[in-house]
């Protein structure tokens, strides 16, 4: 059943980006339909969720938005975060913002083990929202980078024996775009004042570094870095590149000349046109194995 109660209208949700974003930010203004705060998990009580941003004209696919920046997992009115993703629902994509627990009480394996619960719950409910569990691509920046790279290179099929109908689900993906993300934690655990999700046991540091997951039958990964970054050097995102070439995994690399930590003005529009593209050639075919539309125009 769909979740009505928490679901906002077509026309109330563009009179709220209408009135609450075009005239402050100039960003395009489409039609959404939002199933906010979806519950995909709990833990110490707390309840683990995601917003799904459902385009006018879906084209079948979706994108899981890593909500995260240092490992902390930020919440905002969804209609407002709608408008970050006017060029995926252009092209008829179902966004999926999933936040994870947040620094400074949860870690990284933290982060890692609940966007990976987010991955298969959305599978789980795949038809709920019209999307092809087969056609569920990921994408973040810095640390929301890493985690959809996490689950770029170890999504596994489910555990058949768990009695959690959840856990007995697929945590693959099917693409991935990462802007300037960390992808070696290895030497930087332990107490860090700026960003308390590092101060975790190192020996637990390669299991949630990605460089350390590469295998040959990972997805298709692009990585967009600034050679100006100085927080997440352009190096990680190079050395990752070159880990999935090696392992013969489609991927690319864009480096933003002069861009630093973050995207802004024509280096956001570069990217998001790339991110966009990624997705259309990787997530555009049914799993059936048929051609379907690409855009929602």
């Amino acid at each position: 059943m769909r979740r009505i109660a928490k679901t906002l209208s077509i026309a109330s949700t563009i009179a709220l980006l209408s009135s609450a974003l075009a005239a402050q930010t100039g960003a395009r203004v489409v039609p959404v339909e939002i199933d906010a705060d979806v519950v995909y998990g709990h833990k110490m009580g707390m309840a683990l969720t995601f917003d799904v941003l459902e385009p006018a004209k879906p084209n079948g696919a979706a994108v899981l938005f890593m909500v995260s920046g240092g490992w902390f997992s930020r919440w905002s009115p969804p209609a407002q975060l709608a408008a970050r993703f006017d060029d995926l629902l252009v092209s008829g994509f179902t966004v999926f913002a999933v936040r994870h627990g947040s620094s400074p009480l949860f870690k990284v394996p933290d982060a890692v083990a609940d966007v990976r619960r987010a991955a298969r719950f959305v599978k789980a409910n795949a038809s709920e929202w019209g999307v092809d569990p087969q056609r569920i691509g990921v994408f973040g920046g810095s640390a929301g980078g890493h985690l959809s790279l996490m689950l770029g290179t170890t999504g596994d099929e489910g555990d058949p024996a768990s009695e959690d109908p959840v856990l007995r689900q697929s945590s693959r993906v099917a693409a991935v775009v990462a802007y300037f993300p960390p992808v070696d934690l290895t030497g930087i655990t332990g107490p860090n004042d700026r960003f308390p999700a590092l101060d975790f046991d190192a020996g637990l540091a390669q299991s949630v570094s990605p460089i350390f997951h590469v295998s040959a039958d990972d997805v298709p990964s692009l990585m967009i870095h600034g050679d100006k970054d100085e927080l997440v050097p352009l190096r990680n995102s190079e050395r990752i590149v070159e880990a999935f070439k090696g392992a013969g995994v489609a991927t690319d690399l864009i480096v933003l000349a002069g861009a630093a930590h973050g995207f802004e003005g024509e280096h956001a529009e570069t990217a998001t046109e790339a991110m966009v593209r990624w997705f259309e050639t990787h997530l555009a075919v049914a799993s059936d194995g048929g051609e379907t539309q690409a855009t929602g125009q």
